[in-house]
């Protein structure tokens, strides 16, 4: 059995997942807990912020994220990919860096404009 504290809402119930009855979830004030504790021990999944090299603006690095949550388990290789990408400024909020990164269908974006 696996604990877990809920970040879905700022209630925080104390989750217990059990693995062995497919995933079962206990403690959760709404279903949505079910849900989160279900997929956090199943499937989990992050957002991934971070920053890439820019070249010929003000600062030398410009900040991005995903679009969309992609698996912990490819959260590494993500930031292999990043690591070789350079932008050249001006770039724009939203402007996707790399699309569809590590086949996650999640596209890797600007979130400031520099």
């Amino acid at each position: 059995m696996k604990e877990l504290v809920c970040i879905v809402c700022p209630k925080g119930c104390r989750l217990h997942v059990d693995e062995e009855n497919d995933y079962a979830v206990t403690g959760n004030s709404c279903p949505r807990g079910a849900v989160y504790g279900h997929n956090e021990i199943k499937n989990p999944t992050r957002v991934l912020t971070s920053t890439v090299r820019l070249e010929g603006g003000l600062y030398p690095r410009c900040p991005v994220k995903t679009d969309k949550a992609v698996p912990k388990k490819l959260l590494m290789d993500i930031m292999q990919e990043l690591n070789h990408v350079s932008l050249h400024a001006p770039v724009e909020a939203g402007q996707v860096v790399l699309a569809n990164i590590c086949g996650t269908d999640a596209n890797v974006v600007v979130t400031k404009n520099l």
